[in-house]
């Protein structure tokens, strides 16, 4: 058994999004073969995906007859130098966004994150809606960070993510008043000088709308794809557009659109309400040519959750709490063929200048 054998056997796995095999799609690092292991690394950057869960399995599987442990790894190149990078030890930084306020942006970066974390990722929350800081609140995070001797700042651990916020840097009932170039350097202290640890995601809930904030951090910070939630209703659609087109200037992936507050079901009579409207959300996805990760039903229990800090997505008994949970699933799955894409891309085009 060489590599040759090894590589071989791995042509039998394929991409199910990328619609090829894992060789031939460049998805396979390196391979190493001892007289006791095989280790792979693989071009998977997307932990806990169930996709790329599902093909590290199938790569077990085309070498279980093998008489030598099989060692998997997963790297991906994020493009970005060290030393320009001011989250080095993350290895995906996804931004929830909105194009207007009141559409359950943080709402949905919340249970995104702790859906995350329940696949078994580990997982940061930056609260980043500098002026409207409320997630601490959506986590029953009532503590406040710790510094370290060098002067770093520790993240509030809840519900196994960790969370850094504006709220905890400023009185509970005091308004944030910010000009722009102060936004910019409050952001970047907090990117700079929290000790994040190593993480698989980052989910940043940011303000409502295309201004200083989301600047300051598309200029700044490696964000490896944008997450948009809107509601069915054409107000906020419109809204919607202006921040795709936001994200597509700076060239970040848009992994696709969430939409929030669908129908409601009255707990009374049993009927279905679309107090919104209805399929705004998906049928804006289709017209734009991007993913629909999924809907939301307005439901008393999200704000219920929201309030009392305990996201919806860790009931495991609610039907909300499980659109929750899939859009988790599909949010994590987009992010790992954004980075098998770009690693194919590459893979062809030095294969391409090879020849």
């Amino acid at each position: 058994m060489n590599e040759d054998d090894v590589r071989e056997r791995l042509r039998t796995v394929d991409d199910p999004d990328l619609g090829d095999d894992i060789v031939t799609m460049g998805l396979v690092n390196s391979i190493d073969v001892t007289d006791d292991e095989v280790r792979i690394d693989l071009a998977l950057g997307a932990p806990y995906s169930p996709t790329e869960t599902a093909i590290a399995s199938e790569v077990r599987e085309a070498l279980s007859d093998l008489d030598r442990a099989v060692d998997l790894s997963a790297s991906v190149d994020r493009g970005v130098p060290e030393e320009g990078d001011p989250l080095p030890t993350v290895k995906n930084v996804i931004a929830v966004a909105s194009g207007k306020g009141g559409v359950g942006k943080s709402t949905v970066a919340v249970n995104l994150a702790a859906g995350l974390s329940q696949l078994g990722a580990r997982v940061g929350l930056f609260d980043a809606d500098v002026y409207g800081p409320n997630v601490p609140r959506m986590l029953g995070a009532d503590e406040s960070p710790r510094a370290t001797e060098d002067e770093e700042i520790l993240p509030v651990e809840k519900h196994g993510l960790r969370l850094m916020s504006m709220d905890f840097l400023v009185g509970k009932d005091d308004p944030v008043i910010f000009r722009g170039p102060m936004v910019d350097n409050v952001l970047t202290q907090l990117w700079n000088d929290v000790r994040w640890g190593h993480l698989d995601y980052m989910i940043v809930d940011l303000p409502p709308g295309t201004g200083d904030t989301q600047l300051t951090m598309l200029q700044r910070v490696p964000v490896s794809g944008a997450v948009i939630v809107t509601t069915p209703q054409e107000v906020a659609l419109d809204d919607a557009r202006k921040g795709l087109r936001m994200f597509g200037r700076h060239e970040t992936p848009v992994l696709g659109i969430v939409e929030n507050m669908s129908t409601f079901v009255c707990p009374d009579c049993g009927g279905d309400h679309d107090i919104f409207g209805s399929g705004g959300g998906r049928e804006f996805a289709a017209e734009t040519d991007m993913p629909f990760l999924g809907e939301v039903p307005l439901d008393p229990s999200v704000r219920e959750g929201g309030d009392g800090g305990q996201p919806i997505v860790l009931d495991e008994d609610s039907e909300t709490g499980g659109a929750f949970r899939d859009i988790a699933g599909r949010v994590a799955n987009m992010q790992g063929i954004v980075h098998r894409r770009t690693q194919s891309e590459a893979a062809q085009a030095a294969a391409e200048t090879e020849q």
